[in-house]
């Protein structure tokens, strides 16, 4: 399939429409404030924090400067597929490679946030409950100081995705090849879990990390430090499927990508204007090879200019939805040479 160059070029005018939502605190949705303020700090105790310290006049925390999503390093998994025949899946460790990966992923992470010249960065973790992610975790650990690490989460929603009892090696080889027969999101393992399924729990987990960012759950009350940068330490495929819900990335253009290699990383840079891009660390030809299309690389583009909030009014991914615009000009064009 043959592919168009696209080369991007940063222009100070952003042609995007900048609506703003009003704001929460001049809806009125019942007659009894109290009432109102009850429901909200029950059910959405952070909202509700939110809501209180804008009232206040507080600044919000800033946002942190990256989310780096790292895969775990090489496993005897990845070695040896007859490790899971007589090893649980979340029991299986890494190898003397998978350690090392790990360890220079440490390395390269402390470089590339030394390099922002902020005193005071820190790191904060989450990682997936495997042995392979925690272990990786430790070894990705050991390039930083107590001083630095802000602290750190196991999160089971970041979990590898479940691919059911394969005790039996010669029926996990015959799941694996219906899955590639009828696509990698929605085939299901039996007893076990389709990329579909990890898209729904890691929704979740989304939704509170976005929470933890708005409310700034990394570093004390009242700590406004710039240099603060999350690390998700979890598995190939749920990383994608991280990142394919993070940008509203389709199931065909899911399809498209790559596992990055282990022990390897995928950085989302906060941009000018405060959302997250892999075009702010990552080059035009690194985005392809993860797999990467033309529209998702001029939305990438896009993300680096946007902010928090706001919509991409001229996406173009209209077009993988939508075939009559073309008709549409077509048609202006005629009338226009029409006598």
């Amino acid at each position: 399939m043959p592919v168009l160059s696209v080369t991007f070029a940063p222009t100070p005018a952003i042609p995007f429409s900048r609506h703003r939502i009003p704001s929460a605190t001049k809806i009125q949705c019942c007659s009894s404030s109290q009432a109102n303020n009850g429901y909200a700090s029950s059910t959405f105790p952070e909202k509700q924090r939110l809501a209180s310290s804008s009232v206040a006049g507080k600044v919000p925390p800033p946002r942190p400067h990256r989310i780096i999503l790292v895969r775990h390093g090489e496993s005897e998994g990845n070695v040896d597929e007859s490790v899971y025949t007589r090893t649980a899946d979340p029991k299986i460790s890494l190898t003397e490679k998978g350690k090392a990966q790990a360890r220079e992923c440490g390395k390269a992470i402390r470089e590339m946030i030394k390099k922002d010249g902020i005193e005071s960065w820190k790191v904060y973790f989450y990682v997936s409950p495997y042995r392979r992610t925690r272990e990786t975790l430790r070894f990705v650990g050991r390039a930083f100081e107590r001083s630095r690490i802000a602290g750190v989460r196991e999160e089971p929603r970041l979990r590898e995705q479940d691919f059911g009892n394969f005790q039996d090696r010669e029926k996990m080889r015959v799941e694996k090849k219906l899955r590639n027969l009828y696509g990698r999101f929605f085939f299901r393992f039996p007893d076990g879990e389709s990329a579909a399924d990890v898209y729904d729990r890691i929704t979740g987990f989304r939704e509170t990390l976005r929470s933890d960012i708005d409310i700034g759950r990394f570093q004390p009350p009242g700590d406004r430090n710039p240099g603060m940068n999350l690390v998700i330490v979890s598995h190939g495929l749920t990383l994608r499927v991280f990142l394919m819900r993070w940008y509203k990335w389709t199931v065909e253009q899911f399809h498209g990508l790559n596992n990055f290699g282990n022990g390897r990383m995928m950085v989302m840079e906060k941009g000018y204007g405060g959302r997250y891009s892999l075009a702010m660390h990552h080059t035009e030809d690194e985005l392809r090879k993860f797999g990467l299309t033309d529209d998702m690389l001029a939305d990438q583009e896009w993300q680096k200019f946007a902010k928090p909030g706001e919509l991409n009014y001229d996406c173009p991914m209209l077009t993988s939805f939508f075939t009559h615009f073309d008709d549409e000009r077509s048609t202006s064009d005629s009338k226009l040479i029409m006598p």
